[in-house]
């Protein structure tokens, strides 16, 4: 039997940063990856050997801009390790029926000298919308790189700028009243309420979207901010996939003494008198933590498949009903569409240029469309009349990702996990058959063709990805790739449940991180960042909290002393 000071569940991103920091911090750690690479939701693999050698597809997660907002790739000097991140200009390219198109370049003024060619009156606006969520997004960036009750480390992040940037948006009763009205409402009355043209309004729809929910939906306002993150820090994809970041990760891990494991499915989290002591993987084989055991996996799948129901009950006698019942999924997640080309997509009727393809593509005819998008799967049905869409063209931008000359494209299409109708069918009840999702799929690439007519006539092979299949690949509850829905109601202190919200369990020694913790799903680090924190003070709590206390005050004396 193995030994370790801490075993992770899992080797996804945030699994991977918070081995490293404990690493750093002289613990041993082991991680148990359940696929035969590690990554999770961010690996970039060679999906199709036989039909297209040499392509490498990214299988979940391809454009990164939350891990710039935190300091995760300089504090553990990922470029050392084969970490480089590519910036993408322009960033969005979404071209309208009427023969307009929104162009988003990183720069606002090019972005907004665009919009000016159809609407000199959102131009304008544009400028206005970008500077308030950047200073938003500014203000918020102190509570995201701390855990959701830790006071001394939220203060300690913020500097001068971003004080300033607070006090801008809440600094009066009435902005901060205005302010809670505008996370309350949603990101389509956001919209509406800066904007008059639909070959801007959609796109915008589309990227808040992202979120996973309609753009009506109130409480998720905030996802208005995505467009103005493209502007700053900027939109940028690893050199190499998305799977160039957990390698990175891993050659890090393993160079502080980290053991990754794969092909290791956890079984059973081994609890001794209400403290978690190891794990049980598939075949019997168990591994013990003397410090505490991470999971890098959701809090439902943890308590009520991996933990004994008596052990869950002794700690918390609430808890496995509150995971069932309040834990919110809404059944939409994603069909993923991955191809092999010849050439680039050519956008003909939209003043083609090979630059439009750097960034993310999106078919968003009108907000209505999104709506449908996004709304039809929370009830079962796959919304194929008119289909929306987000794709990227990565070798665009890094052709290494294919053999010279070729390239891929990566689909992502918003679908149910649960058909309606269709129960007790199909992959684990879900009505997903092969079959079926070809056929989605066909009839989104048939939308995309109307834009760019050679996607058909350039396609080398195709690889369709299920809801279904996609969950299953990941061990994402209903395909959820967030772990769990990022509304309001399940953000900050309230992500997963308020009771779990700071990466502590009531079971002693037990933690949480990934997707499913604050400050949510992307590639960002911060779970992984934020729980090793958690971690390191439960084992030290008064010399870290100290040590917290004194970081806090140097950084906020810098701050200042650098802006007088």
């Amino acid at each position: 039997m193995e030994t370790y000071d801490v075993v992770i569940i899992g080797a996804g991103h945030n699994g991977l940063v918070c081995a490293a920091y404990l690493l750093k911090a002289g613990y041993s750690v082991l991680l148990l990856e359940k696929r035969s690479v590690p990554g999770g939701a961010a690996t970039t693999e060679e999906a199709l050997p036989k039909e297209a050698p040499g392509f490498k597809f990214n299988l979940c997660a391809i454009d990164h801009e939350f891990i710039h907002l935190g300091p995760v790739v300089e504090e553990l000097e990922l470029q050392k390790y084969g970490l480089e991140y590519l910036y993408c200009d322009p960033v969005v390219f979404c071209p309208h029926p009427d023969g307009k198109y929104f162009l988003g370049h990183a720069s606002v003024e090019k972005t907004c000298a665009e919009i000016a060619r159809y609407n000199e009156r959102d131009a304008k606006k544009y400028a206005e919308y970008t500077d308030f969520w950047q200073r938003v997004l500014n203000a918020m960036i102190p509570m995201f790189n701390a855990p959701p009750k830790s006071i001394v480390d939220i203060v300690g992040n913020y500097d001068f700028q971003k004080l300033k940037d607070l006090f801008s948006v809440i600094g009066s009763a009435d902005k901060t009243l205005d302010f809670i009205r505008t996370m309350l409402t949603s990101a389509e009355d956001v919209i509406n309420e800066w904007f008059d043209s639909e070959f801007l309004k959609a796109p915008l729809a589309r990227l808040a979207s992202e979120l996973g929910a309609p753009p009506s939906q109130k409480s998720i306002a905030v996802g208005a901010i995505m467009m103005a993150m493209r502007h700053n820090p900027g939109m940028a994809r690893p050199r190499g996939g998305t799977g160039a970041l957990v390698k990175a990760l891993v050659n890090l891990v393993t160079s502080l003494g980290g053991k990754v494991l794969t092909d290791q499915h956890v079984e059973k989290i081994l609890v001794d008198d209400g403290k978690a002591v190891g794990v049980r993987v598939g075949g019997g084989t168990e591994y013990r933590a003397t410090k505490g055991v991470i999971s890098n996996i959701d809090a439902k799948r943890l308590f009520l498949q991996l933990v004994d129901e008596s052990d869950v009950d002794a700690a918390d006698p609430d808890l496995k009903e509150r995971l069932e019942r309040r834990i919110v999924n809404n059944n939409e997640t994603i069909l993923k569409i991955d191809l092999a080309m010849d050439e680039p997509l050519r956008f003909v009727h939209h003043d083609h240029k090979d630059e439009y393809l750097i960034g993310s593509v999106l078919i968003a005819d009108s907000v209505r469309q999104v709506e449908i998008a996004h709304s039809d799967p929370s009830v079962g049905k796959i919304p194929l009349e008119d289909p929306s869409m987000y794709l990227v063209q990565p070798t665009m931008l890094d052709p290494s990702m294919a053999p010279p000359g070729k390239h891929t494209v990566w689909i992502e299409y918003f679908a149910p996990y649960q058909i309606a109708g269709a129960e007790g069918t199909g992959l684990h009840g879900t009505g997903w058959t092969d079959d079926l999702k070809n056929k989605v799929a066909d009839r989104v690439i048939d939308k995309l063709a109307d834009y760019a007519p050679n996607v058909k006539t350039a396609t080398i092979a195709r690889r369709v990805e299920s809801p279904a299949e996609l969950g299953e690949r990941l061990g994402a509850y209903k395909g959820n790739y967030y772990h769990i829905d990022m509304t309001l109601d399940q953000m900050v202190f309230f992500r997963p449940l308020p009771e779990l919200a700071n990466y502590k369990t009531p079971i002693e020694g037990l933690f949480l991180t990934g997707a499913g913790t604050h400050p949510g799903g992307s590639i960002s680090g911060m779970p992984g960042r934020n729980c090793a924190r958690v971690f390191l003070h439960a084992q030290q709590p008064l010399a870290q909290t100290l040590k917290d206390a004194g970081n806090s005050f140097k950084s906020t004396v810098a701050s200042v002393f650098k802006t007088s």
